[in-house]
């Protein structure tokens, strides 16, 4: 009875007294009553472990298991058992932001890790540990380049993941820093509008690799632009991708940031996820949150450590370059362990298999005669079409079959997405309803 709620009626009705309350509502009696929730809300009594269990069950059961073709940020990838089995050992699953390195060599050595794997792939000189999620690692991305080059002012393609940008935009407003759109053409990033807003004002530009609708964009020319007049060029990536496509220090890339969801994270309903942030050398004091170095201890031993901190708890306030203090990384260490059970060649295998499987959907979908091509541009894993009906219906059909669509776009375009678990036969079955709906 008292399992949750541990105080007696007389341990309440003693602390009333010592107070000088009648009653519990009277220690709320200071608030308008119109704001305060009805008493009554229909909470079922008490049961039994096993009754609720079962009834948990029930309420489970009505759960539909749906094969995602649907991405647009958040996707459906392989996740190892042993990720999992290994993330949920008590001493991953239960520790904290490493302050006190001699206790903590597990916890560094992880992040250490983490870091050396995500420079790698973007090809960045340092990377950190630390970041919520893709879309707050981007936020902080334009503030080191809003820092450094002490400008307020940031271009960002219009081809960025929408609810990364309103992310972005949030983050902007309350520092001061304006946002400055850079149209799309055809789903990808205007060069015309580009050359049109890069001003004296500007401090660099975000752009999205694969963008948005899945595109491989051509950045060189806005890089060397950008190098050209010293500003700093920003690349939101997906770094599932990264194993097979030009890093973004081959692109000219100052700053790198984004989703690592894509590195053996499950959907989990959106979240939570892992965002990274990388960049130069040049930048790494700028670099919000913490980074693990590896050093030797006075034996002569391996050891791991916080080597840069560049939070207010250390320096002054003003020149801190971020708030974040926790050490959210369990993802991080998933991402390690998927990584490292794949290798090198294993994340090649992964990326082409998504990249195949997004393809033969896409070629499979233009043959059935009921969807046009809107675009020539290369893509990646998801890809931009138009349905020659009415897109949403068509969702809804798909859904009645336990088959997502895709997300549905201006008009009858379809964003739709095929990562590497996706199976032939599940794509052909997503053509096969298509077909059937149009009977």
């Amino acid at each position: 009875m008292f399992k949750y709620f541990p105080h007696t009626e007389a341990d309440i009705k003693e602390m009333l007294a010592v107070v000088g309350k009648k009653s519990l509502d009277d220690l709320f009696s200071h608030i308008d009553p119109s704001l305060l929730e009805p008493k009554d809300f229909n909470i079922p009594s008490s049961h039994s472990e096993d009754e609720l269990r079962d009834k948990l069950n029930r309420i489970g059961n009505k759960n539909k298991q749906l094969t995602s073709f649907l991405g647009a940020g958040s996707y459906d990838v392989f996740c190892f058992s042993a990720c999992s089995a290994l993330t949920s050992r008590q001493e991953f699953l239960t520790s904290y932001t490493p302050y006190q390195p001699e206790i903590s060599q597990g916890t560094l050595q992880y992040i250490f890790e983490f870091q050396s794997m995500i420079s790698e792939l973007t090809g960045m000189d340092v990377a950190n540990a630390s970041m919520y999620d893709g879309a707050t690692a981007t936020a902080e991305a334009i503030f080191m380049a809003t820092s450094n080059k002490r400008k307020n002012a940031i271009l960002v393609s219009s081809t960025l993941n929408p609810r990364v940008l309103e992310v972005v935009k949030t983050y902007a407003k309350y520092r001061g820093v304006e946002i400055v759109m850079i149209e799309s053409d055809n789903y990808v990033t205007s060069i015309n509008d580009f050359k049109n807003k890069l001003t004296d004002e500007v401090a660099g530009i975000l752009v999205q690799q694969p963008n948005f609708y899945g595109i491989i964009e051509d950045y060189q020319e806005i890089s060397d632009l950008i190098k050209e007049k010293n500003l700093h060029f920003i690349m939101n990536a997906d770094p599932s991708t990264l194993a097979v496509l030009k890093t973004p220090k081959a692109w000219g890339a100052d700053i790198v940031c984004g989703e690592a969801q894509t590195l053996g994270i499950p959907l989990a309903f959106g979240g939570p996820y892992l965002g990274y942030l990388a960049c130069s050398k040049a930048l790494m004091r700028k670099i919000p949150g913490r980074i693990a170095g590896m050093t030797k201890d006075v034996d002569g031993k391996r050891g791991f450590v916080l080597t840069l901190q560049a939070r207010e708890q250390h320096i002054r306030r003003e020149k801190a370059t971020s708030n974040i203090c926790s050490n959210q990384s369990l993802n991080a260490l998933q991402s390690v362990i998927y990584m490292s059970l794949l290798g090198k060649q294993g994340l090649k295998e992964v990326a082409m298999r998504a990249y195949n499987n997004a393809h033969y959907l896409y070629d499979s979908l233009l043959k059935t005669g009921l969807f046009k091509a809107v675009h020539n541009h290369p893509f990646f894993k998801e890809f931009v079409v138009e349905y020659t009906k009415d897109a949403k219906d068509l969702n809804r059909h798909l859904q009645e079959n336990n088959v997502l669509g895709g997300l549905v776009l201006e008009g009858n375009h379809l964003l739709l997405c095929a990562t590497e678990k996706r199976t032939k036969e599940e794509i052909d079955q997503f053509v096969k309803l298509v077909g059937e709906h149009n009977v």
